[in-house]
């Protein structure tokens, strides 16, 4: 009798620490700010849709293939996702969702490029650029008319992440496997330049004003900074392990970078190059961390449009942290579907 009371109580025991493990890990949402989040989530195979000002989950949206990227245009309100893929089955095209009923719209064939990774929204009406990690192009998409309008050769290999200069016609690209970044003339609809950095690059953001470009660098890590008038390398920054990705703040004051390796973002100040914080995502500090949390993999980085808020989705984690951008804390986390990657925001 006194065994299965002993029994009796280590169970209760461990039913209660169980409990207290399942409620801590839940992500605790407590700001009010506007907009709906999109999360896309790799693993799920969907896009989860989260209210920002009321903290709750709207819907998750299915699609066929596994995405990665998203980013929204205006008028109509319209997130489009790049449909990756995997290696067993390649994705060919973008999906365009209804941003004000959260509904699937329609699906866009990229034609001969395979694995769409990067896309960003251009200023004329209802294009996107979207660049691929098979083909190798840069396509031009009218995501009205359903129609690639231009498929331009990056010249290099495995091209991932893009962004636009805000002044100039000009998309400059990454390449993994070349190390190098494309520069690309959207009148012209050709390269003007390719720029060599290191052994292998990925993330990649532009100052607000066109001056300066930051690339990362996955295997050696540091940050190539670039200049947009001469194209070339003038610093060399030391990240964390595996920078994945970086985002400069709204204003251009700060750039945050994800070491996925590590589990911390760091807060770069963009006019001295120097870090001044590294925030670490909760998960590695010990074991009951990493059980409570699971091991922490930043990833995808956005700043919000009033700039009081940076979004990183935590990959192994299935959870988006929130960044207060005033002082660079963790200041809530959103529950999101498995492997979150790419993140975009319509107010």
């Amino acid at each position: 009798m006194r065994y299965f009371k002993l029994a009796v109580i280590l169970f209760v025991l461990f039913c209660v620490v169980i409990g207290a493990v399942y409620v801590i890990k839940q992500p605790s949402y407590t700001i009010k700010t506007e907009g709906n989040l999109y999360i896309v989530n790799k693993a799920s195979r969907s896009v989860t849709v989260f209210n920002l000002f009321e903290g709750k989950q709207i819907k998750e949206l299915p699609v066929e293939i596994e995405p990665h990227e998203a980013t929204t245009l205006s008028n109509p309100n319209r997130v489009i996702i790049t449909n990756y893929g995997t290696i067993d089955a390649e994705g060919k095209s973008i999906t365009v969702i209804n941003a004000d009923n959260s509904t699937i719209l329609k699906t866009i064939e990229l034609g001969e490029s395979l694995m769409p990774h990067g896309i960003i929204s251009l200023s004329q009406p209802n294009k996107v650029a979207v660049v691929t990690d098979i083909g190798n192009h840069l396509s031009i998409v009218n995501i009205e008319t359903g129609i690639v309008e231009e498929q331009i050769s990056t010249q290099q290999d495995m091209g991932h992440l893009l962004v636009q200069h805000p002044h100039k016609p000009l998309i400059y690209v990454t390449n993994i496997n070349s190390g190098s970044v494309s520069v690309i003339d959207t009148e012209l609809n050709e390269v003007i330049k390719i720029i060599p950095c290191s052994k292998s690059v990925e993330g990649i953001d532009i100052t607000p004003d066109g001056s300066k470009i930051w690339v990362t660098n996955i295997k050696e890590n540091f940050i190539s900074v670039i200049n947009t008038e001469t194209y070339k390398i003038t610093d060399h920054i030391q990240t964390g392990r595996e920078p994945l990705r970086l985002k400069f703040s709204n204003d251009g004051k700060f750039c945050l970078v994800s070491n996925s390796s590590d589990g911390t973002v760091s807060v770069y100040d963009t006019k001295t190059k120097k870090q001044i914080k590294t925030i670490r995502i909760p998960g590695k500090k010990n074991i009951f961390e990493k059980i409570i949390y699971k091991t922490p993999r930043p990833v995808g980085i956005l700043m919000h449009t009033n700039g009081l808020y940076a979004f990183v989705s935590n990959l192994t984690a299935g959870r988006v942290e929130v960044i207060d951008m005033r002082d660079f804390n963790i200041v809530s986390s959103i529950s999101a579907g498995k492997m979150p990657d790419g993140l975009t925001l319509i107010n």
